[in-house]
This record gives C-alpha cells, sequence and structure tokens, in this order.
C-alpha cells in the first residue's frame, strides 16, 4: 500500500480532531484536511447534557484542541465546510463551499443524529433536541425561564437533561413508553435505581406512555392526557450518519460496516465513532455503541491502519454518566441475543454497587455507582471470558482480582 500524501476527515467531533492527532503522532506528514459541518471548532459531546449544560463548566473546556493546535500541526481546518459528495472510486470529495479535493485516504467521522419524534408538533417552537453546543445553549438558556418541563424519553440523554432541568428549577415530568428508565440497557432491578433517584429529586414520570402530539403548551399522551409544558426535550436516541457513506457505495447496515482496523468495504475508507459498526475480535461480531470512549479511542487505530501498519480495535464499549449526585461507569456489552442474570455486589438502596451482566456465567457487562477505580478489575473479568462464582462475585470482602 502506498504511503498517503493527503488524507480527508469528514466530521467536526471528537473523532474528527483524534483522527488527526493520531495522524501526526503516528508520524504521517502529508496533508491533512479536517472537513465540519459545524463552525466551532471541533468538541467533545458528554458536557453538552452534563456540566456544560449545567453551567458547572466553560464553553472553553469542551474543545478537543484550540485553534493554534490545528495551526502548529498543519491541520488544514474547513469549518462550516463539510463533506457532502464522495467519489470513492476517484478518490475524491466535494465539500459545502464547493471546493474538490482529492484524496489518498479518507475518514469518515459523521457522527449521529437525533431521532425525531414522528408526532404533530415535534419541531415546534418549544421543543428541543440536544446534539450540537448550540443546542445545549439555547436549551440552557430555556430551562433558565422554563417552569415546566416535559423530557420525551427516558434513556441516557432524557434522564441528564431532566436532571440539568430540576437543578435550574423547573417542574420536571419524563415521559416513556417502557415501565422502566433504561429499561432496554439495564433491565431490574439496576433501572429501579435511576427512578428512585430521580424521583426524589423531585421528577415525575409517565411510564407505559405513548406521545401522540405536542402542543405549544403541552405533550398530548395517547391515552388523552395533557402534561402542561413550557418547554419539551427530545432524547428518544440518536440515528448514525451514513448518508455520506450510503451515497459513496460503502456497505451499511445499522451504520457503516467496518473491520476490527475500522476499514470499509473501500480499502481507502475508514469509519470511526458513532457511524462505526465494527467488527470486535473478543465479542465475535459486529458492533456500533454511541459512546464517547469510541470517539475518543477508535481514530488512533484507523490512523494506523491507514498508514498500513498493524491495527485492531479491541477495547470494550465503555459509558459514564453524571445525575444529582449519583456517578456511574458500564463497561462491556451483553450479547442481546442471549439470556441475561444480574448479580448485584453493593448497596442498590444507598446507590453503592457494582452491577454485573452474566450470560452463560460469565460476566459480558459491569457498571459501578459511585464506587470508583474498579474499571480495570471489571474488564478484565469480562475479558476473560470464563464462568465465575455468583455468590463471591455478589460478595465485597471478595477482592474482584481473586475472581479472575
Amino acid at each position: 500500500m502506498a504511503h498517503p500524501a493527503t488524507i480527508v476527515i469528514a466530521g467536526g467531533g471528537l473523532a474528527a480532531a483524534k483522527g488527526a492527532e493520531a495522524l501526526r503522532e503516528e508520524g504521517f506528514d502529508g496533508r491533512i484536511v479536517l472537513a465540519s459541518r459545524e463552525r466551532h471548532l471541533p468538541y467533545e459531546r458528554p458536557p453538552l447534557s452534563k456540566e456544560y449544560l449545567q453551567g458547572a463548566s466553560e464553553r472553553d473546556k469542551i474543545f478537543v484542541h484550540d485553534e493554534a493546535w490545528y495551526r502548529d500541526h498543519d491541520v488544514d481546518l474547513r469549518l462550516g465546510a463539510e463533506v457532502t459528495a464522495v467519489d470513492a472510486s476517484g478518490h475524491r470529495v466535494t465539500l459545502a463551499d464547493g471546493d474538490d479535493l482529492g484524496y489518498d485516504r479518507l475518514l469518515l467521522a459523521t457522527g449521529s443524529t437525533p431521532r425525531r419524534l414522528p408526532v404533530p408538533g415535534a419541531d415546534g417552537d418549544n421543543v428541543r433536541y440536544l446534539r450540537t453546543v448550540d443546542d445545549s445553549d439555547r436549551l440552557r438558556d430555556t430551562l433558565a425561564a422554563a417552569g415546566r418541563v416535559v423530557v420525551v424519553g427516558a434513556g441516557w440523554i432524557g434522564l441528564e437533561t431532566a436532571a440539568a432541568a430540576r437543578i435550574a428549577g423547573a417542574q420536571v415530568t419524563v415521559v416513556e413508553t417502557q415501565p422502566k428508565p433504561l429499561a432496554a440497557v439495564l433491565g431490574s432491578p439496576v433501572s429501579d435505581v435511576f427512578t428512585a433517584l430521580h424521583r426524589e429529586h423531585g421528577v415525575d414520570f409517565a411510564f407505559n406512555a405513548r406521545t401522540s402530539e405536542i402542543t405549544g403548551s403541552a405533550v398530548v399522551l395517547d391515552d388523552g392526557a395533557r402534561l402542561d409544558a413550557d418547554t419539551v426535550i427530545v432524547g428518544v436516541g440518536a440515528a448514525p450518519d451514513v448518508e455520506l457513506a450510503r451515497s459513496a457505495g460503502l456497505s451499511v447496515d445499522d451504520g457503516v460496516t467496518v473491520g476490527a482496523d475500522l476499514r470499509t468495504s473501500n480499502p481507502d475508507v475508514f469509519a470511526v465513532g458513532d457511524i462505526a459498526n465494527a467488527y470486535h475480535p473478543l465479542l465475535g461480531r459486529h458492533v456500533r455503541v454511541e459512546h464517547w470512549a469510541n470517539a475518543l479511542n477508535q481514530p488512533s487505530v484507523a490512523a494506523r491502519a491507514m498508514l498500513g501498519k498493524p491495527a485492531s480495535y479491541e477495547n470494550l464499549p465503555y459509558f459514564f454518566t453524571d445525575q444529582y449526585d449519583l456517578g456511574m461507569e458500564y463497561v462491556g456489552l451483553p450479547d442481546p441475543t442471549r439470556d441475561t442474570e444480574v448479580v448485584i455486589r453493593g448497596d442498590l438502596d444507598a446507590r453503592e454497587f457494582i452491577a454485573f451482566w452474566l450470560q452463560n456465567g460469565q460476566v459480558t457487562a459491569a457498571m459501578n455507582v459511585n464506587v470508583w477505580d474498579v474499571t480495570d478489575q471489571t474488564q478484565a473479568l469480562i475479558r476473560a471470558r470464563t464462568p465465575v462464582d455468583r455468590a463471591a462475585l455478589a460478595d465485597k470482602n471478595v477482592p474482584l482480582a481473586d475472581l479472575e
């Protein structure tokens, strides 16, 4: 494989910035063009629903690098000029400003977009979706003045924004189609911890409820109930932004299909972050997870692969959240096609515990809540892929290292 002269990065988030950084760290001295839809410097998204939204951190802290970094590392930063078309056979891209560029390798880091509610009024003036820093700014300003907030969706974004709304002093109701929050991810009894946490902080829930309409002053449920709302926050998941990849003729199946080296069906195009449905050697299957850790760590693997070096992404999925006084880290990924058993070590009521998800007696995921410095040990248990003693796993007096 010839050494590339020009690498184009399509995207403007953490994965794009880390891609440029990794290429320079790997010794690439050719041309790098980073083409972003947004006019802001590439930034990290987790703070947008956490400390930044709550006004607890400054805007400068969300940026991956300052402007000088791109200049000092000779990265051609094209803000407000995303890649709009890819000619994979001709190795060319078109930018939104009309520029046409040739490339030797292309890195797709186009991220994901919030799913819209398919109901009347879902794009009304009082409805907020959260994806960009501008979205977060608007929502923060809105929460400061909102008396009544309805959050549609009790996933991570829904719960984090519900916490921010309560901290801002709003009355908050969360509408969820399932009987519990995070039901698909956590199941009982762990999801009950989050229900109790939010209820203690004054959040109301409408479970087993579907939104049928949003008006200028209310959310209407399918049973006819009306929830008064000055502001409606919609957090019903995200969809990978694969239109560029699809139009380029790449293999797309719940994201852009890539190997462990993050190479797409075209040998000179790679994909990282939210859009990458990557083969995971440890899990033995393709997985796509919209987690900050993938955007942080996958680009270094893609950079090595783009430069013809051996590369394989084998990090376990990792996620974290902060809500009120609860901090949590989650690592691993159960197989959704297999039965799961949950084992708890610690005190659910005190919200100080580690939950383990077991399949065929093996730990496939773990979540530590207000218990710290254990992710290395929980990852080791997952990587061991051997059955564990359930009683010992639940006994906090047995060191986790003894279970490997």
